[in-house]
């Protein structure tokens, strides 16, 4: 996770990640040291939760949570390892507990973690929006993000209406996987049936290793006098 983490938060230098760190994989020890190497890494904010360590993704059923004073543990840890070594990362307190513990629950566990230090509010899997809408007037003024998971458990709402309910943070987690994974399988699928996978024309492999950068990197290398791109990329 930090790893991947690291690498996402490297593509670019001035656009924010929010990355996801789950339970903080283990006790207090374990989520300072997540906090510290995500922070390291270049992660402008993670989300830390209360679920058992063999967790769920918050929009399964069956999840087990763990009780408020664990969770608290985990917050304070990673609050005080941000203040031990001074850095800005963004604490982002999220709570599964909705579908096992109800809604005052909910709010109440993000009260606690409020007041324990963190930054942001998340309360996953809220099923209507009139509860979105009820989960920011209980914690304002504190920012509360919404987890806009298309097709799970919380209805569809677009970025202007969130912002119009009062969230300061909205994440797509399947924005760019899903269009992704039907691609893929679009692809495969033709290969399977034609035998060649039939890219447009436009899809060459210079083009593709320009999107990652090449021709930055020819850039750097010519500003330092070095000769890898001396003869050119293109195919003659």
């Amino acid at each position: 996770m930090r790893a991947n983490a690291e690498m996402l938060s490297n593509l670019s230098p001035t656009t924010p990640v929010i990355a996801d760190a789950d339970t903080g994989y283990g006790g207090p020890i374990m989520v300072a040291r997540t906090t510290e190497q995500y922070s390291r890494s270049g992660v402008a904010a993670f989300h830390i939760e209360d679920q058992v360590q063999t967790k769920r993704c918050g929009h399964l059923g069956g999840k087990i949570l763990v009780d408020r004073d664990t969770y608290m543990t985990r917050i304070r840890a990673a609050v005080q390892a941000r203040q031990r070594i001074g850095s800005d990362i963004v604490v982002i307190a999220r709570t599964d507990s909705l579908q096992t513990h109800g809604y005052e629950e909910s709010v109440a566990r993000l009260r606690a973690a409020r007041d324990a230090g963190a930054d942001v509010g998340l309360l996953e899997g809220m099923t209507s929006k009139d509860m979105a809408k009820q989960a920011v007037r209980d914690l304002a003024p504190w920012p509360m993000l919404l987890n806009m998971v298309e097709h799970g458990a919380t209805p569809s709402i677009s970025a202007t209406e969130a912002k119009e309910m009062g969230f300061r943070i909205i994440i797509f987690p399947f924005a760019a996987l899903g269009p992704a994974c039907t691609a893929i399988r679009d692809a495969m699928e033709k290969l399977q049936a034609d035998g060649i996978p039939g890219l447009s024309k436009e899809m060459t492999p210079q083009m593709l290793f320009r999107i990652c950068g090449l021709d930055e990197s020819i850039k750097i290398d010519a500003a330092a006098g070095g000769a890898a791109f001396e003869g050119g990329v293109d195919l003659k």
